[in-house]
């Protein structure tokens, strides 16, 4: 395996480094276990980030809100649009693909 390698090489000069790195590579390559993703979608952030994009521009429109429960109600209507969406076929990943995965993981658990 690379880290096991990369683990070996660098272990000496980065001792922090490489145990930041060892916690954490089982977790950060978990999306390997979905076979039938396109890996560059659910290994990115870029739909969060586009999210967070529309929300802001929702919310520069209106300027000021009067309150914290008025900026809520925003966000919160925006993501129950957004979610609507993927729930109808506008989503970034299959539902069916989404839905046979973790059927499989199920089996195996």
């Amino acid at each position: 395996m690379m880290a096991r390698v990369f683990i070996e090489e660098y272990g000496t000069r980065f001792p922090k480094g490489i145990e930041v790195l060892q916690d954490g590579l089982e977790d950060s390559l978990q999306y390997y276990v979905f076979d039938r993703f396109d890996f560059r979608k659910i290994s990115s952030t870029n739909l969060l980030e586009r999210l967070n994009e529309k929300i802001r521009r929702r919310t520069r429109v209106v300027g000021i809100f009067p309150g914290a429960d008025s900026y809520l109600r925003l966000v919160a209507s925006y993501l129950i649009e957004y979610a609507e969406d993927w729930a109808t076929g506008k989503s970034y990943i299959s539902p069916v693909l989404i839905e046979e995965q973790q059927s499989q993981l199920q089996m195996v658990a």
